[in-house]
C-alpha cells in the first residue's frame, strides 16, 4: 500500500460534477469557455483540459488530480505517474507536454487510448516506489529523482534533480540518489545518470 504524501487536498475543496474548485473540460464546461473565464481572471489553467478556481493555488494535489484527470476512468488507479511528469506534481519540474505514466509490468493494466495525452512505461514497482497524492499514485520523490536522472537529458534533469534535493517536504537528498543508483545492477544509462546526480550536488547552494 503506497503512502500518502500530501494527504490533505488543503486549498482543494470538495469537487463536483457541477460546481466546486476543480473543472475539466466536457463536463459542464468546454473548453473554449473554460479558457475564456481563464482569461478573465475566473480560473487558473493546471493542465489540458484542468482548470481550477482563480484562488485555489494550484498544489501537488491539484497537479495530480489534473493530469488524472487525463486518463481514462478505468485505468486511474491502476497507472503510477513518474519521471518529469511525477516531479512536475512536486512543484520540481515545468508542466510536461505529454503526461509518463507507469505500469508494473508484473500485472495487467490495459493500454491507452490512441491520441493519448500521456505515454506508458512498463518498469518493476515495489511498495517503496509509490505515494498518494491525494488520491492519486505517483513514484517516491527518491524513485522520481533516480528515473528522472536515467532517462531526462542532462540540461532538464540537473535544475529538476536539485529543485526535488531542495524541497523541504521531500526528504530526496542528492547522496541518497547516489546510492539508489549505485545500487542498481546492468541499469541501461547508469553511469550517465550518476553524473548527472553528481552535476546536480556540484551545483547545488
Amino acid at each position: 500500500m503506497p503512502v500518502q504524501l500530501f494527504p490533505s487536498p488543503g486549498a482543494l475543496p470538495q469537487v463536483t460534477s457541477t460546481g466546486g474548485a476543480l473543472f475539466t473540460a466536457g463536463g459542464v464546461f468546454r473548453h473554449e469557455e473554460l479558457q475564456a473565464m481563464t482569461m478573465d481572471g475566473l480560473l487558473r489553467h493546471v493542465y489540458a483540459g484542468t482548470f481550477v478556481r482563480w484562488d485555489v493555488r494550484p498544489d501537488p494535489v491539484v497537479r495530480a488530480l489534473a493530469a488524472s484527470a487525463e486518463l481514462p476512468q478505468q485505468l486511474r488507479r491502476r497507472l503510477t505517474f513518474g519521471r518529469m511528469t511525477a516531479a512536475w506534481i512536486f512543484g520540481c519540474a515545468p508542466r510536461p507536454a505529454r503526461l509518463d505514466v507507469l505500469a508494473d509490468r508484473r500485472s495487467r493494466t490495459g493500454a491507452l487510448p490512441p491520441f493519448s495525452t500521456a505515454i506508458l512505461h512498463e518498469v518493476l514497482l515495489g511498495p517503496a516506489d509509490r505515494v498518494e497524492v491525494g488520491t492519486v499514485s505517483v513514484t517516491s520523490p527518491l524513485r522520481t529523482a533516480v528515473d528522472v536522472a536515467l532517462h531526462t537529458g542532462s540540461s532538464d534533469a540537473v535544475p529538476t534533480l536539485r529543485r526535488l534535493a531542495a524541497h523541504p517536504d521531500l526528504g530526496c537528498r542528492l547522496d541518497l540518489v547516489l546510492r539508489a543508483l549505485a545500487a542498481g545492477h546492468r541499469v541501461p544509462g547508469k553511469a550517465a545518470a550518476m553524473d548527472r546526480v553528481a552535476v546536480a550536488a556540484a551545483a547545488a547552494p
